[in-house]
């Protein structure tokens, strides 16, 4: 607990930590906006139609969350990855280990201190969003009377953390993938190259890339019909043949421990020169 008590106030100070949250919270507002303006001027009924539908609740709370994942994946990812490759060229690390820390502990309490910062940037977002619902209902003459539906209200903790859980996947594959190479720019890089490189080839070969980390994190959630669900996954729509909301959790799990894992083992391996 000492160790991750100071982790997080490590996290606390570092510009990255809010800059991500910032630019997250200001993504959701911005997206809830461009919503509710698109839907007044349109003229399609059924774009109208379309747009109500992601503010209706008690769909919208599944929709809320699904949009937030889907800003939020690619943030999760870059911020995983800066702060598993500070820990290098800033000699923490090593600090750390000449202070008699295991390599393997010290690693895992590290991301364990990303997943607290991801999981509660999360959950404030995901409020900000539920607040542009229903800000977005009221403007666009939507009746809030769904938000009280206690059948939906009892889904909100199980919905929290299958979008929790598909935040700290990403943010485990880019921290996993700084570790590796020891950089903040490369784990960045590598992992928005691997998000773009699934999300193409994911078009031709649906059924396998199915499989992969971020077309799993973007069905974790179920599809309301509203058009929010499967949109997780680093910002990107889901793919057109997806896995099954429960079957997604397993695989995402799978992706989150395995990431852990190489991190681990390749931070016990690593030569610390210097």
């Amino acid at each position: 607990m000492r160790l991750l008590r100071a982790n997080l106030r490590k996290l606390i100070r570092r510009p990255a930590t809010w800059v991500t949250f910032l630019l997250l919270v200001a993504l959701v507002g911005l997206l809830y906006l461009a919503l509710i303006a698109s839907s007044q001027q349109a003229e399609n009924p059924q774009a109208k139609i379309a747009a109500q539908l992601v503010v209706t609740f008690p769909g919208a709370y599944a929709n809320a969350a699904s949009l937030v994942l889907g800003l939020g994946g690619i943030l999760a990812l870059t911020y995983g990855a800066a702060i598993a490759g500070s820990e290098w060229p800033w000699g923490t690390l090593k600090a750390a280990i000449a202070r008699g820390e295991s390599r393997s502990r010290y690693t895992l309490i590290g991301y364990l201190g990303v997943l607290v910062a991801v999981v509660i940037g999360f959950l404030a977002a995901y409020l900000l969003a539920l607040v542009g619902a229903a800000i977005g209902s009221a403007i666009l003459g939507v009746p809030l009377d769904g938000a009280g539906q206690q059948s939906a209200i009892l889904t909100l903790p199980e919905l929290f953390g299958r979008a929790s859980l598909a935040l700290s996947m990403e943010a485990a594959i880019g921290f996993a993938i700084a570790t590796v190479a020891r950089s903040q720019l490369a784990g960045i890089g590598v992992g928005i190259g691997l998000l773009v490189v699934q999300n193409i080839a994911g078009i031709f070969l649906p059924e396998v890339f199915k499989w992969f980390p971020f077309s799993a994190a973007s069905a974790v959630i179920v599809d309301t019909g509203g058009g929010g669900g499967g949109g997780g996954g680093g910002g990107g729509g889901g793919p057109a043949v997806a896995l099954g909301p429960d079957l997604a959790v397993v695989v995402v799990a799978i992706w989150l421990i395995g990431a852990l894992v190489i991190a681990a083992l390749w931070t016990e391996r690593a030569e610390i020169a210097g």
